[in-house]
């Protein structure tokens, strides 16, 4: 989970940094974060996700606001054939993302840009990222803040012109007015399709889909976490 964001005028919303960190993870920062590490894109710039590996990988996946990097180091440890981007402009999760990166040794098939997402998601080609995922995002609850949410009018455009025809696209939240939000602006665009077909399909995880540190909490805390996969339709 995030709780920064970029709206279109380039301000970026919430914190950047925690608390003190840890020295592994200062270390962390240091010594491994240059070997993995996007810059952020600028305007014009064109990025070939599979260019960001030294070794060729089956497919690329993105992960928008990974939190402390629960899910995505997963994804990556038992996906070693698939390069996984995330974008995480809070400091303190992507050190703990490094940490994980580091004790599971999933170098290889990482990177990481400490920043918004969408200046590398303005910066991919067509077509080229085979799954996204976007998991308890910051819901932003007031009102006069909805435009801040990451999935809405702004942002699905970019995930649809990336993802792979039949690409998944994956969002969860515990949040029920995030929830609606999400999936009224989802089911409307037209190059998505929502895949479920009855109430256990949005109230379980399948089993590629590991817990994260902040669902663990919503779910002690009492609130139900919804999850929503949706395919890109085919182009043309």
């Amino acid at each position: 989970m995030t709780d920064s964001f970029l709206d279109s005028s380039k301000r970026l919303y919430g914190r950047r940094k925690g608390r003190p960190l840890r020295k592994r993870k200062t270390e962390l920062l240091d010594g491994l974060l240059p070997s993995l590490e996007i810059p952020v894109p600028q305007p014009g710039d064109r990025i070939d996700p599979h260019a960001l590996f030294a070794k060729p990988m089956r497919d690329v996946w993105l992960e928008v606001g990974f939190g402390s990097g629960h899910h995505m180091a997963w994804q990556a440890a038992n996906n070693r054939d698939v390069g996984v981007i995330g974008a995480e402009p809070f400091i303190n999760g992507v050190a703990g993302l490094l940490k994980l990166v580091d004790d599971e040794k999933v170098q290889d098939n990482v990177r990481v840009l400490p920043d918004d997402a969408r200046p590398l998601l303005d910066a991919l080609p067509d077509a080229s990222i085979g799954r996204a995922f976007v998991l308890f995002a910051d819901p932003w609850p007031k009102k006069r803040h909805w435009e801040r949410r990451f999935i809405g009018p702004d942002n699905l455009p970019r995930l649809a012109r990336v993802l792979k025809d039949g690409a998944e696209l994956r969002l969860a939240s515990d949040d029920m007015g995030l929830v609606r939000w999400m999936l009224e602006h989802t089911v409307r665009h037209p190059d998505f399709e929502w895949t479920a077909r009855g109430p256990s399909d949005w109230r379980h995880r399948i089993a590629d889909w590991p817990p994260t540190r902040y669902e663990e909490k919503a779910i002690e805390a009492g609130r139900k976490p919804v999850f929503m996969r949706f395919i890109r339709k085919a182009r043309g």
